[in-house]
């Protein structure tokens, strides 16, 4: 089981000093692994009518691959985006900008990607939010030829790729792609193509069902289901340490291979209280402080 943490940006403000407190507090105890959100843009409500995302524009997230490649040169610790919402960038800067991280890390790199649900970035980034889906799958396959092969001819919609290439190839070849999936498509999509899955489900509230649906599509495909990675997400419950270890055994039941420490979302005010819950839950599913 290899365990992360999800970095908490959109509670630890624009403070970098922050960001790389957490980065190091969590290598200290043991943590293999850190996680990052990701959205360009955040929409202002008020001028979106029918916007119902949960993140807007006073949500703060930072860019993950530049702070992937700093958190680099500062830890040892891998890193995974989750997710990147792929289809809204051009898939050879994707493939650029993975590779760098990959090499930065020293090939402890997943890039977890999804379709997202945010027209209003689609708009300004130049992508169509219709057919999403479908790209996404075209840019898993010309990113996989790009992370191994010298010289590529390919397209993606309307990007062309012509006998070109990246130099310096990743570490990993390819790097691992991992997608963020619950609608039963994107579930089918994870079975079909994905390396790993991060479920947006928890252990007996759903996580079963689209488990099931992962598997037959990966069976389906011609692939062993076992060979799929899993990475769950336990929140910290700070103060209640038997909370976090019941779910931590939920998700190994489950056939988790990767888990997560989550401390957003629970009220938690400031890197202290962040760093008090990480410490917590790390203690409670058995970590080793380094």
């Amino acid at each position: 089981m290899q365990i992360g943490a999800v970095i908490p940006q959109n509670e630890l403000g624009g403070s970098t000093a922050d960001i790389i407190a957490f980065a190091l507090e969590a290598e200290r105890l043991g943590v293999d692994h850190l996680l990052a959100y990701d959205h360009v843009l955040g929409a202002v409500r008020d001028k979106h009518p029918g916007f119902e995302g949960p993140y807007g524009v006073e949500d703060t997230f930072r860019e993950p691959f530049v702070l992937f490649g700093h958190l680099a040169g500062r830890t040892r610790l891998g890193f995974a985006t989750a997710i990147l919402i792929a289809p809204q960038r051009q898939t050879a800067l994707i493939a650029k900008q993975a590779a760098e991280v990959d090499l930065l890390c020293e090939g402890r790199f997943r890039l977890g990607c999804g379709i997202g649900w945010n027209e209003v970035e689609y708009d300004a980034l130049g992508m169509p939010f219709a057919g999403r889906g479908s790209r996404l799958e075209e840019q898993v396959r010309v990113l996989r030829r790009l992370w191994t092969e010298e010289s590529v001819t390919d397209s993606v919609g309307d990007e062309r790729i012509v006998a070109a290439g990246l130099a310096p190839l990743p570490v990993q070849r390819p790097i691992p792609v991992w997608i963020g999936a619950i609608a039963p498509a994107a579930l089918r999509r994870v079975g079909a193509i994905a390396d790993g899955w991060f479920p947006m489900a928890v252990p007996g509230r759903g996580f079963e069902e689209n488990r099931a649906l992962v598997f037959a599509a990966a069976e389906d495909a011609g692939r062993d289901p076992a060979s799929l990675g899993i990475e769950g997400q336990v929140p910290s419950f700070l103060g209640q340490p038997e909370r976090t270890t019941e779910l931590f055994g939920r998700w190994v039941e489950g056939g988790a291979t990767h888990l997560s420490i989550n401390t957003l979302n629970q009220g938690y005010v400031g890197l202290e209280a962040h760093l008090d819950a990480l410490g917590e839950a790390a203690e409670a599913i058995g970590l080793a402080p380094r």
